[in-house]
């Protein structure tokens, strides 16, 4: 058994709780938490911890420092980070109150902090804002768990935290040489498999640390590495509508057509691998000298076959009038959006579909390197002064190792007839026949069903290769000047940003002719025969595409053609801050008061190629501003479990550096448009909190509170058709494109209710007189309601990207060694794009949810074998379109519409098991 003990100065509590770290049971790490309190009668002179309830003694622990903090936090400490599945950053804190993610391939990678936005979600490693590689959207999948000592995430922004955090920020605290008694070392090893398509996942850390007493100090040294593999399939369809302006007939206006439906069907390949070092100086005890480096990558390598239908391709047939239908005994068209045929937008058939079909292998890469060098002094009569220089580089590399297309001939009669059913919401029926041409030679019918779709004439039309990195270069300085006074706490600081954004891409794209020179023109010469990997009904049989034939053809696209720069979706921007704040903490009796103001100019350069009344040029843009954010919180002491807390805060929401750029970035890839802002002005919000805080004796934690923002100036992506030629090059038609770019709406509020719990029977079982092994069992849970409305576009409705709930719920047994606990999370639905009748209105992301479980045993106080099992619901990810906020605007009933799917996806169970260990 491993035990800490602190000692107390003379009437001071001095509490020093031994964390068990994430990258191995055991293992301690402390955290002083000094309460100035009196102590009770009959309290010792220290605590002990033993490490032998990890879950519950972290637990306390973070209890502790969130306790102790002069303003509104949650903390996951880093036991609790091991306990469940949590590879990343964001699933480690996704069970703390008002926490909730979004997922990409099933993986949490943003933080929604109370529901809010995730771009009012910052990061923070050790105090300093990091930029994601993606830019202000902090992703924190590709950030590892296993370099986390700790998470601490602040709700209520005080005036030493950088202006451009609104709902919060998360602070992932990394370890230190200094929190073990000396020389130590510990790891992890475990494998497992993705239950959809049986595919394999492997993790591994190791960390190695010892303190050296020198002639000039102290010295702490730590390194640690971590590294996981995920390898899944993922079942996928999509779902594009529209209302069709030759669809005259009665009752259009609430008819929206299916114009396009795909499967994406995935390959993947995830890793994150970091490596960290740090060494820490203490020449006595008033200073400490920090230097600490810290790389990360996530890289995804993705396989993905995409066959799309372009039902609409023959819109022009359809006929335009707007009288009721008569019988239709011939078909003359190709019975797209036609009703007098019996089709409806839910089932109906479309005779003579283009397939349009991508097989694109991708390896993208994103990484983070930082750098800090840091030190904290303290000299006579209270003073303090800490500085910081932090030098970050994020990398977000976009590449395609390449992508072939292949189309249907415009003759008719080669492609598919396709009857679609999407009556089941959860389903995309697609059934396949061959297209018969009549005596009338624009009349069809459906011929024999085909399954295998790959018996279609399908020629190579195309092939691409793209080299696309984002570099994101950060410099952060940092001066703060601190005064202790007998019952204050003065404070004042500077800081400087500077972080410069260049994105460079550049591209082959090979014409039919130049891809026949570098690979077979038939796709069943470029696929395997390989087995479907999901469970998917896609309705037809297909052939994945050959990755080492696609790899040869890259070669060779390369080796014949050159590069050619992509000048419109390349740019450089460039945001300059100059900050300054003061604080004050005034401590009394009865609790205390924390308040202050922060002041920062920024300045905005932005370049780019646009094009302005048809001539290409360099466009150049800048804007600056100053603001002012001030922010009061009041902690008020009920008694020495309880408190009482309020505050006052405000923040500012800035556009993303992409979304600053003066021109218009094209990815034709997934078909989509995104413009630049450089005038967009940013996102203010004026908050208030409210919350009330028990911290039960012995142990355990009740809380309850509210929250309101004011917000002005929101920020939301517009969606809609592009609808225009000007982008049209090198024989792609880029009109049918979905543009979308950032825009400021009117003004809104969001308000909302909080509550947690977290308790354990451990405390208990004597005076209820209870068998000693119920002792084991604890249970969390947490709850955020959210209400939201905002002004866009003349509508009101939810801020985008809020869910009007979210909670946890937990169980766990902790006894004899044996730790098992069980978690669900459920979020809300979220607003996701504001869409126009056009696009069949708003899409929204449908409540997600997930279960998880985790199971570990120590065999021995150096080593245990665990068990994790995720997702075990495996319920899918939904996006739907909802136009009957738009439709009840335009003043059209909206009785009879449901909301139709545009994006399903499922990913299924994993399971993985291993051991740690330390020593």
């Amino acid at each position: 058994m491993q035990t800490i003990s602190a000692r107390r100065p003379a009437g001071i509590k001095l509490v020093r709780l031994a964390l068990t770290c994430g990258i191995a049971f055991g293992a301690l790490a402390s955290v002083d938490a000094l309460a100035q309190e009196p102590l009770a009668e009959g309290e010792g002179d220290s605590i002990v911890v033993t490490g032998t309830r990890p879950i519950a003694e972290s637990e306390a622990a973070a209890l502790e420092i969130q306790k102790n903090s002069d303003s509104l936090v949650t903390v996951a400490a880093s036991d609790s980070v091991g306990r469940l599945p949590d590879q990343n950053i964001a699933q480690a804190a996704s069970r703390l109150p008002g926490i909730s993610v979004e997922r990409d391939q099933g993986q949490a990678r943003y933080i929604n902090l109370r529901g809010a936005p995730k771009t009012w979600t910052t990061l923070s490693f050790d105090g300093i804002n990091v930029v994601s590689p993606e830019g202000r959207d902090a992703r924190f999948d590709s950030i590892p768990s296993a370099i986390a000592g700790k998470i601490i995430v602040s709700k209520a922004v005080t005036p030493d935290m950088p202006g451009e955090t609104v709902a919060g920020n998360v602070n992932v605290v990394t370890r230190s040489a200094f929190d073990y008694s000396g020389f130590h070392v510990a790891g992890k090893g475990g494998l497992g498999f993705a239950e959809l398509g049986d595919r394999k996942e492997y993790e591994g850390s190791l960390l190695v640390s010892n303190r050296f007493n020198t002639g000039i100090g102290e010295i702490g040294v730590l390194l640690s590495g971590s590294y996981y593999e995920r390898n899944m399939v993922t079942d996928n369809f999509e779902v594009d509508r529209e209302q069709v302006a030759r669809d005259a007939r009665p009752g259009n206006a609430t008819r929206f057509w299916a114009h396009e439906v795909e499967n994406k069907l995935y390959r993947l390949t995830r890793k994150n691998w970091s490596v960290s070092g740090r060494v820490d100086w203490k020449p006595d005890e008033q200073n400490l000298i920090s230097l600490r480096s810290i790389y990360t990558i996530f890289s995804d390598d993705e396989a993905r076959d995409n066959y799309r239908f372009d039902l609409d391709d023959r819109e022009s047939d359809l006929s335009n009038s707007s009288a009721a239908c008569t019988t239709n005994t011939v078909n003359t068209t190709s019975n797209y959006a036609d009703i007098c045929s019996g089709n409806t937008p839910e089932k109906g058939t479309v005779y003579g579909v283009d397939i349009r079909q991508r097989s694109t292998l991708r390896a993208f890469r994103q990484s983070v390197f930082t750098n800090t060098l840091a030190g904290d002094h303290e000299f006579a009569d209270g003073w303090k002064l800490s500085w910081v220089g932090n030098y970050t580089e994020s990398k977000d590399d976009r590449s395609v190792t390449g992508e072939a297309t292949w189309d249907s001939p415009s003759t008719r009669s080669l492609r598919p007839t396709v009857s679609y059913d999407f009556t089941n919401p959860n389903i995309s029926r697609l059934t396949l026949y061959r297209t018969v041409q009549q005596s009338n030679p624009t009349a069809y019918i459906a011929g024999p069903q085909v399954t295998a779709i790959d018996s279609f004439t399908k020629p190579l039309s195309g092939f691409t290769v793209l080299d696309a990195v984002d570099t994101t270069k950060a410099y952060t300085g940092r001066l703060v000047l601190a005064r202790e006074l007998d019952n204050a706490t003065l404070k004042a600081g500077v800081q400087y940003d500077r972080r410069t954004k260049i994105a460079d891409e550049q591209q082959i794209t090979l014409n039919a002719t130049q891809a026949a020179t570098i690979m077979p023109t038939d796709y069943n010469q470029f696929s395997t025969d390989k087995k479907f990997l999901g469970n998917i009904q896609t309705g037809y049989d297909f052939r994945y595409f050959d990755i080492d034939k696609m790899r040869a053809a890259s070669k060779a696209a390369q080796a014949a053609f050159a590069f050619a720069p992509n000048t419109g979706n390349n740019y450089d921007v460039r945001e300059e801050i100059f900050a300054g704040f003061v604080m004050g903490t005034v401590r009394y009796d009865w609790g205390s008061v924390v308040g202050g103001v922060r002041v920062e100019h920024i300045k905005n350069q932005g370049s780019a190629v646009g094009t302005v009344n048809g001539v290409a040029g360099v466009v150049t843009a800048e804007a600056s501003q100053t603001l002012a954010f001030p922010s009061l919180h009041i902690n008020y002491n009920v008694d020495d479990t309880k408190k009482l807390r309020l505050s006052f805060n405000s923040g500012a929401a800035r556009a993303d550096y992409d979304q600053l750029r003066p021109n218009v970035v094209v990815n034709d890839s997934n078909e989509v448009i995104s413009g630049g802002n450089p005038s967009i002005k940013p996102e203010r919000a004026y908050g208030v909190d409210a919350y009330f805080e028990w911290y039960l004796r012995p142990q355990g934690y009740l809380m309850i509170g509210t929250f309101y923002k004011k917000i002005e100036d929101v920020l939301y992506t517009s969606s809609r058709t592009f609808g225009s030629a000007v982008l049209n090059s090198n024989g792609v038609d880029r009109s049918g494109y979905m543009f979308s770019g950032l825009v400021n709406g009117g003004s809104g509020r969001i308000y909302g209710l909080e509550a947690a719990a977290q308790l354990q029977l451990e405390p208990w079982t004597d005076s209820l007189g209870l068998p000693e092994f119920l002792g084991g069992f604890g249970v969390s849970a947490n709850v955020t309601l959210n209400n939201s409305k905002v002004d866009i576009g003349g509508r009101s409705m939810s801020l985008p990207g809020t869910s009007d709930f979210v909670y946890n719920i937990g169980g766990y047994y902790e006894k004899y060694g044996l730790s098992l606990r069980l978690q669900y999370q459920n979020r809300g639905k979220w607003l996701d794009t504001v869409g126009t009748l056009g696009d069949a209105g708003d899409t929204y992301w449908a409540s997600d949810d997930e279960l998880d479980f985790s199971a570990r045993y120590a065999i021995t106080k150096n080593f245990e074998i665990y068990f994790d099992a995720s997702n075990l619901l495996n319920n899918p990810g939904r996006r739907f379109a909802d136009p009957a906020s738009l439709l009840t605007a335009a003043g059209i009933p909206t009785k009879s519409i449901t909301n139709q799917t545009m994006e399903w996806e499922r990913f299924g169970r994993r399971f993985t098991g291993g051991f740690r260990f330390n020593f």
